[in-house]
């Protein structure tokens, strides 16, 4: 895989994971994985969480790329 594919896949990740925990997505915050943050944190610190996940993700496919 080259490093502008990962690079986009990697920014649309984040860009999901923040449209996710913003619009406050069901299927998203009951997901697997998810489910341990929301536990763990309560629901509204894993969306922040998430947001900043997000945040993290496009910065780095950001850096990838260029």
């Amino acid at each position: 895989m080259s490093d502008s594919t990962f690079a986009i896949i990697t920014f649309l990740g984040g860009l999901l994971t923040i449209f996710c925990a913003v619009k406050d997505c069901d299927w998203f915050m009951t997901a697997h994985k998810a489910r341990f943050f929301v536990k763990l944190f309560g629901r509204e610190v894993a969306r922040i969480f998430y947001v900043l996940l997000g945040a993290v993700l496009i910065v780095l496919s950001l850096i990838i790329a260029f």
